[in-house]
Parts: C-alpha cells; sequence; structure tokens
C-alpha cells in the first residue's frame, strides 16, 4: 500500500536537513517525492561527474523534485529555474534555503525498507531495496 505525508517547508529552513528530519520523525521507511514545488533564495547542487557542490544565489523556483528517503539516507535531485527561466539541476545538497514555501508530497510503500549501501563497483552508497516479510507469505 502506498500512503501520501504532505508537507510545507517555511522560510529559511534547509530543504535536505529538513527532508532528512521528516524522514527520521515520522519513521519512513521506503520514501519518495510524489510532488515538489515552492521556492529558493540559496541553491546548493552537486553536478553530474563533479565531487564538489556549487552554490548559487537569487531567487529560484523549484521545478521539480524527485528521488528516494528513508531514515536509513536520501537520494534527491532537484531543477530550479531563475528569473529569466534558465533551468539547471543536479543532486539536492544542504544549504538549499527556502525563499518563500516549499510544497512537498512525500509517498512512503508500506512493506519495504530502503537503505543506502556502499557500492565497490560506483564508489557511493547505492539504494538497497528490502522487502519485509509479513505473516501472509
Amino acid at each position: 500500500m502506498i500512503n501520501a505525508l504532505p508537507i510545507r517547508l517555511k522560510p529559511n529552513q534547509d530543504l535536505k536537513l529538513s527532508l532528512q528530519e521528516i524522514a527520521i520523525t515520522h519513521r519512513i521507511q521506503a520514501g519518495f517525492i510524489l510532488t515538489g514545488v515552492g521556492s529558493l533564495k540559496q541553491a546548493t547542487l552537486r553536478f553530474a561527474g563533479q565531487e564538489t557542490s556549487q552554490c548559487l544565489s537569487g531567487r529560484f523556483e523549484i521545478i521539480s523534485l524527485v528521488g528516494t528517503l528513508s531514515i536509513e539516507g536520501i537520494h534527491l535531485h532537484i531543477a530550479i529555474a531563475d528569473a529569466q527561466g534558465k533551468t539547471i539541476g543536479g543532486h539536492l545538497q544542504t544549504g538549499c534555503i527556502i525563499y518563500t514555501t516549499a510544497e512537498i508530497v512525500i509517498g512512503t510503500i508500506e512493506g519495504y525498507i530502503f537503505q543506502r549501501t556502499p557500492d565497490a563497483e560506483t564508489g557511493y552508497l547505492e539504494l538497497e531495496i528490502n522487502r519485509l516479510l509479513t505473516n501472509f507469505e
């Protein structure tokens, strides 16, 4: 069964840290972003193939927020647009600060656990999906 958890983040909250806190507070075992819109006054992203993050200042619209989250960790990507409509996206890092609001709906899947485990091939913590056994299986 899939459940939904709607949330609203307020000005000056850190998007990534807030989502990590929500995952822990709500004991999310297997979650994903159903939708996410809002605005940022600072965006910190890691772009594809880069080891370091880039911090951007200004007013940005959140165009898309996608990824997985659990009490074990989160992996989210974000696309943002500036005042001219130029869109940029990357791996969500701490330092994405809410400007006016962030309206997010988190989906959760019962019976699964998302974990992050080291992957020798990629060198990153990668998603491991585990199914919980129930009394009916």
